[in-house]
């Protein structure tokens, strides 16, 4: 029996690739001589870097930047893919809520700063393309801060300068940006050198900016927010969406994928004129999965939780989704199961859903022991299968 292991990092326990060895060395404990290709994937959240880099023989910088909170520098990797000539910036790597313990959370006041000075490094290294992962972020400032990095100004009615943190867009009044059209004497400024740069965000889900299915409301409260401050940071990211709307003729606010990483989408489409795409399709293509694929006879994939979010472009929901053309079962191990699991199955078109860690444990506990309980999982699942005569 041929294997495809193709895995998603499960969030602050494995990276994809520990997971996909984990995965192979438990098969391989059943029967010696299975067949296994390990396919690490990623659907531009946490892992997006690496998984690209790996799988495209390239490399991996670092940087010291601003962290997601004003009281934290940290040193954050970019990349650059095998082809010399595109750069990869994962947004969780310098605004990353798994950069902070829960009581340093600050969704109002936290920043994308950082993430553009990662771009910022990729263009003084002359790339031309640009991709950012939009996923695992503290944030909620609409690429707000992103854009100050790049040289973008945020001011209130008075003209004074804005504060980082999405909670202050509410009081914006106008834009200063100087930097925007080509020509001199700023052609050399960052937003001038975005103008002739390729650059791409990797949304894993298809969340809008604001509403209901905004990015408050949607993913705030995981970051530490109120129902109150929600409610707030939604309105901020409405006159927000206004404002930028008019001042780069850009429509943002209900593109898909816009409110991925608390907005940075939105951000990056109006002051970077990028694209927003699936993270996990243009990973997987990358990868060359759909290769792999016809080679094997199922797909094993695994990720540290699953929803109903995940229908909405994450990384399992990839992976199901192509094995459906060729026909391939693909069995998914997570960590933990928020919802029917039978709906959840049926819905992504899994062969078999399984939870790898028991109820009675804190998320936190799970997470400890996230590679023995994947191990056990999958050895449990399978070894009937394997050891049949």
């Amino acid at each position: 029996m041929n294997f495809l292991i193709a895995p998603n990092a499960l969030k602050g326990s494995l990276s994809a690739l520990r997971a996909a060895n984990t995965i192979s060395q438990s098969l391989k404990g059943i029967a010696p001589d299975v067949a296994t290709v390990l396919c690490p994937v990623a659907d531009g959240g946490d892992g997006v870097l690496e998984c690209l880099v790996q799988a495209t023989g390239g490399k991996i910088f670092e940087a010291n930047v601003q962290g997601p909170v004003s009281s934290l520098r940290v040193n954050a990797r970019w990349g650059v893919l095998g082809d010399g000539a595109t750069a990869v910036v994962e947004m969780a790597e310098a605004a990353g809520l798994r950069l902070l313990s829960p009581p340093q959370y600050d969704i109002a006041n936290a920043t994308t700063y950082g993430v553009g000075e990662l771009i910022l490094q990729a263009l003084k290294a002359g790339l031309k393309k640009i991709i950012v992962g939009l996923g695992g972020s503290a944030t909620n400032d609409g690429g707000a801060g992103c854009a100050r990095a790049l040289g973008v100004k945020f001011f209130d009615e008075h003209n004074n300068e804005l504060p980082d943190g999405g909670i202050h867009l509410a009081r914006l009044h106008h834009l200063e940006i100087k930097n925007y059209e080509l020509g001199p004497p700023e052609a050399d400024a960052p937003l001038a050198q975005i103008k002739n740069a390729e650059i791409a965000g990797l949304a894993d889900v298809t969340n809008v900016l604001f509403g209901p299915s905004g990015a408050a409301y949607t993913f705030a409260a995981q970051k530490g927010a109120s129902d109150e401050l929600v409610a707030q940071l939604d309105e901020g990211m409405r006159l927000y969406a206004s404002i930028i709307e008019r001042e780069t003729h850009r429509k943002v606010s209900n593109f898909p994928g816009s409110g991925a990483a608390g907005g940075l989408g939105a951000g990056l489409m109006a002051f970077c004129n990028a694209r927003i795409i699936s993270g996990i399709d243009y990973v997987l293509d990358t990868v060359r999965f759909d290769t792999l694929l016809q080679q094997c006879d199922c797909v094993i994939t695994a990720e540290g939780m699953i929803d109903t979010q995940t229908l909405r472009g994450k990384g399992i929901e990839g992976v199901a989704r192509r094995a459906r053309k060729y026909k391939k079962p693909v069995h998914a191990f997570v960590g933990q199961i928020h919802g029917d699991p039978t709906a959840l199955c049926k819905s992504l078109g899994l062969a078999t859903l399984h939870q790898i860690s028991p109820d009675v444990l804190s998320a936190h506990e799970a997470m400890k022991s996230a590679e023995t309980f994947l191990s056990n999982a999958v050895r449990d699942y399978f070894f009937t299968e394997l050891t049949k005569k």
